[in-house]
Formats: C-alpha cells, structure tokens, sequence
C-alpha cells in the first residue's frame, strides 16, 4: 500500500495509461480522482474501479471545466498528493498540409491543457506532492511527419524542469515519465488489420521486442508518486523498451 492515504488526480483516466494508473494508485491505497469528457465511459470506469474513485467530467482544453475540477477537489479531498498530468492526444501534423485546427487541437490539449490543469490545482498540491508530467520518446528524435506531436511533448518535458524550480519552496517535486511505443486506444489506423499489422512493425524495431503496455506506465508513475522517488525532481524515466535509447 505504497499510497494510502494520499490524494491523487489523474487526467485522461478512463482509458489506456490514465486507467491504468488510476487503478493501479486504487490498488496502492489512494483515494483517486479521474477526469474525461465522455460521462458515459467515466461513469462505467469509475463503478469498476470502485468507491474510492471519483469521476469528473471535465475537458483540460477548457479553463472553466478545470476551474470546476478544483472546486470538487477542494470539496471531496481537502487537498491533493499526487497530480499525473496524463490527458493528451496523438496524430500525425506533417509540414505539407497540417490545417491550423489539427495544430490548435493536438498544442491546446498536449501543452494548454497540461499548464491550466497545473495551474488550477497547483494551490491544492501540498507540501512535498508528487506531479507527474505524460511525455515521450518523440521529444529526443526526430520522427517525419510527427513535429508538433514531438514539439509538444518537448515542452511539456521543459514543464517538469521550471515547475520543479518554481516550486522549490513548497518541496513538491515535478518529473515525468517518457512512454515509447504503447499498445493504447490513442495509437494506430482504425481498420483492425491494419492495427494488427502497425503493431508488429512497430514491435520489430523495440529492442525488448514488443510494444509497451499501460500498466508499464503505470508502474513507472507509481513509482513517482511514492516517497521511493523522493530525491528525484525535474527528471524523465524513460519507459520505452529500448526504443530511443539503442
């Protein structure tokens, strides 16, 4: 029970990473908080998962919904340990055709979302939390056709950094976990053969030899959050398989 009694938010949590963590932090005592857009698909996680979840519909893209999120906060919990910033979403923005509403959606989701979710629960974060920040292998290569997806996740990197020196004071400590290649909803073409075929090709060039799963993540985000991490601030773990690293 490495986290009972604490507190966390996890954003994006009715599916794949998210979910995974959410049940994961569940299993290791806390009282966790998940937001999503779909009600329906909440509604049915969260009755899964059991009373000690509580969903909010909420979408990062929109301030008032997170202004909302820190309202239920600040009624059911009284306060917040841990925060993994985890909603995003993943497509292609190659430089020859990319609209200025795919570039909107994927910047206002992967980096807005992420800095006015930190800033609306920032002040219920106590002392010595735990944020965690949802990056990716793309932030250290270069990968055609994925540069706003790659740039995004970069920033959202840099976050973990100037988030860990702004809030030194109050001993809360920013890092992020780096997922390589996932098996996950947001990845991969929607025709079944299709999916199965990307899947292997990917999984051929992943040194351990097969795409991740969310609980690998999840592994890796509970390891943040516990006091095991406790002397870690402003750092990445990669969890990738190998992928960017050999």
């Amino acid at each position: 029970m490495k986290l009972e009694g604490k507190t966390a938010l996890v954003t994006g949590g009715s599916s794949g990473i998210g979910l995974a963590t959410a049940a994961l932090f569940v299993r290791e005592g806390a009282r966790v908080a998940i937001t999503g857009r779909d009600e329906a698909k909440l509604a049915k996680v969260a009755q899964q998962l059991g009373p000690a979840v509580l969903p909010i519909v909420a979408d990062v893209r929109s301030l008032d919904d997170l202004r909302r999120v820190r309202g239920v906060l600040e009624t059911e919990f009284n306060g917040l340990d841990i925060f993994f910033a985890n909603a995003g979403v993943a497509f292609g923005t190659p430089l020859d055709g990319t609209e200025v509403s795919r570039y909107d959606e994927l910047m206002d989701t992967n980096v807005k979302g992420v800095f006015f979710s930190m800033q609306a629960i920032s002040p219920l974060l106590r002392d010595g939390a735990s944020v965690i920040l949802n990056t990716s292998w793309l932030a250290d290569v270069g990968t055609s056709g994925l540069s706003m997806l790659s740039a995004s996740k970069a920033a959202v990197r840099s976050l973990a950094r100037t988030w860990s020196a702004e809030l030194l004071s109050r001993r809360i400590r920013v890092n992020a976990v780096s997922p390589g290649a996932i098996d996950t909803p947001i990845h991969g073409p929607q025709q079944a053969d299709d999916v199965t075929a990307a899947k292997a090709r990917i999984a051929q060039c992943v040194p351990l030899g097969r795409l991740g799963e969310a609980e690998d993540i999840a592994q890796a985000a509970l390891f943040l959050a516990s006091d095991a991490s406790r002397y870690m601030l402003g750092a990445e773990i990669a969890v990738d398989g190998g992928f960017a690293q050999l």
